[in-house]
């Protein structure tokens, strides 16, 4: 264009840039070249990412996903809004009959890192290279991590460490890199959960107790605390502060499932709601931020906590809209939850600032199969069911 405006210098057309939406945008780059590499920097979409589902942004900003055109990713998240992808079946393998949560026994559990997707299958965890565009799976596990003589309950991938807990009642410690690996005897029962950060492991377990183990140098493996949690634990995670950790029970009791221990201590801080109803167990928690929690479970409910304002009642609640237990949610850390049903795999889309469900997907019909475990990136949402991992690919249009 030879309007004088254009002659500006970079950083005033980035400034009046600054305020013009998507589409308008969009059109801008249609007008010439230097208009089309101008209005694709990250500076002028970081505003309009922020407010949209699965970006890459956290509330306060954090760029998760450094790397990624952020453009590009505003793109894909009207995908994840609208409910556009590709499904897909990457892995299948053979199913024992489970009666309910209380069994342990082939409850697949994962974990993203990069390039690799982690997942335990019975008593080992298999690390899969993903395929160009994280369209698939490579055929053949990279890595095989063992040390369980039962299946695994659930693991974490921290800081390069896969720590497992089975239903032998141990715990497993593998460096991903190298071949050191640490297991000790936890707990009586199966080992329901575990959480690792700041060199300590926490686990819950059917036995109605959850520990505190430390990994520092000379004391690996020691408890430091035990806690009579006077029920089974089916979820636990630490805080991002390192100072608590929260446990989500069965709720067999009169005691609410949801309670924070001081970590140090083992002492515990504060229980979490009061209206929770006999049974209504928590069946996983996630930390967005140290005072800010989702927790689901039993009672068909996804509860967000926000600790600094009340621990009686949560900030927020959304209706599984077929009363279903919840098994699994995840975060991206700001406007999206993604959940996990016990009924024909399905799999909802939230959006914080809606009451009712943005999206669903069934990805085990006519069967029925609880979605075990769910884990995704901006691009892709990974589930696993009883017999199957599926994978939504959200770049197809």
């Amino acid at each position: 264009p030879s309007s004088p405006l254009w002659a500006l210098p970079e950083e005033l057309l980035l400034l009046i840039c600054s305020y013009l939406d998507a589409q308008a945008l969009g059109r801008l780059a249609q007008v010439c070249r230097r208009l089309r590499f101008l209005s694709s920097r990250d500076v002028l979409w970081r505003r309009i990412a922020r407010g949209c589902l699965n970006s890459g942004f956290t509330q306060l900003g954090t760029d998760l996903a450094a790397g990624i055109p952020v453009k590009e990713r505003v793109k894909v998240s009207q995908n994840w809004r609208h409910g556009r992808c590709r499904r897909d079946t990457v892995l299948k393998w053979k199913c024992k009959q489970v009666a309910s949560f209380s069994s342990s026994f082939l409850m697949p559990w994962m974990e993203l890192d990069g390039e690799y997707l982690y997942l335990s299958q019975a008593e080992n965890i298999q690390a899969y290279h993903l395929c160009a565009e994280g369209t698939g799976l490579q055929r053949h596990p990279q890595a095989i991590f063992s040390g369980h003589q039962e299946d695994v309950c659930r693991f974490v991938l921290v800081n390069s460490h896969i720590v497992s807990g089975g239903g032998d009642g141990s715990i497993v410690l593998h460096k991903i890199h190298g071949s050191y690996s640490v297991k000790f005897s936890a707990h009586e029962q199966e080992v329901n959960c575990v959480d690792f950060q700041g060199g300590l492991i926490v686990s819950g377990s059917r036995d109605r107790t959850a520990k505190v183990w430390s990994l520092s140098t000379g004391r690996v493996g020691q408890c430091l605390h035990t806690v009579q949690t006077e029920d089974r634990v089916w979820s636990i995670a630490i805080s991002p502060l390192l100072s608590s950790f929260v446990t989500g029970t069965a709720c067999c009791g009169h005691t609410s499932p949801l309670r924070i221990w001081d970590l140090e201590s083992g002492q515990l801080l504060t229980c979490l709601g009061t209206d929770f109803h006999r049974g209504a167990g928590v069946l996983d928690v996630f930390y967005e931020t140290p005072s800010l929690l989702l927790s689901c479970g039993y009672d068909t409910y996804i509860r967000y906590w926000d600790i600094r304002t009340s621990t009686r009642k949560c900030v927020q609640e959304w209706e599984e809209p077929h009363d279903s237990a919840l098994y699994c949610i995840r975060s991206d850390k700001n406007h999206m939850i993604a959940s996990g049903s016990s009924y024909y795999g399905v799999v909802r889309l939230w959006d914080k600032r809606q009451t009712r469900c943005l999206q669903s997907f069934h990805l085990s019909s006519p069967t029925s199969s609880p979605v075990y475990c769910l884990r995704f990136s901006t691009t892709h949402l990974y589930a696993a069911l009883a017999s199957a991992l599926h994978v939504l690919d959200f770049t197809a249009s």
